[in-house]
């Protein structure tokens, strides 16, 4: 076999190869860039978390993506939605730019929350960072009282709890 044909051979394998990559991190929600984090068992090695000493926060976002020189949380979810992300979602994903810019200096744009039929790319405002910050203070004041009242904003949610048997504040359904 001549060396040209031997080089051609190769490199039609790796575009088909970097194809195939490409088309998986499409699926997965991933924008285009260079994956630096993945907290995903399948992968091997599953990385070390975030921590931040001053808001409490640790985390690990299910992606971190290099991109431009930019950093981008990802969270993948494995529940469906209509129309737009859940609340706790994005506050999870605002947490995760939080611990981004925090631990490694960089302030992500924006984050991305992927759902099997859907994918948000959530903006890390100023305004969502401070209702973010607002909530873990609530969050930590809360944790000082010895009886918290339950949230009921989800009925749906009360009615599929694992404690609803033990609850005295369990909605009745």
């Amino acid at each position: 076999m001549s060396p040209l044909l031997l080089a051609a051979i190769v490199f039609l394998a790796a575009l088909i190869l970097f194809w195939q990559a490409r088309r998986r991190q499409s699926s997965l929600g991933l924008p285009a860039g260079r994956i630096i984090y993945a907290d995903m068992h399948n992968w091997g090695k599953v990385e070390q978390p975030l921590y931040d000493s001053a808001s409490g926060l640790t985390g690990k976002p299910d992606y971190l993506v290099e991109q431009h020189g930019q950093l981008i949380p990802v969270e993948v979810k494995s529940s469906r939605v209509k129309d737009a992300p859940y609340d706790a979602h994005i506050f999870q994903l605002a947490a995760y730019c939080l611990l981004v810019q925090r631990c490694l200096g960089k302030r992500p744009a924006y984050g991305i929350l992927h759902y099997p039929e859907r994918t948000f790319a959530i903006d890390y405002t100023p305004a969502l960072e401070k209702r973010l910050l607002e909530m873990i203070e609530e969050m930590r004041l809360q944790e000082r009282h010895k009886q918290v009242d339950r949230s009921h904003e989800s009925p749906q949610r009360c009615s599929s709890c694992g404690y609803r048997s033990v609850c005295d504040q369990r909605l009745r359904l």
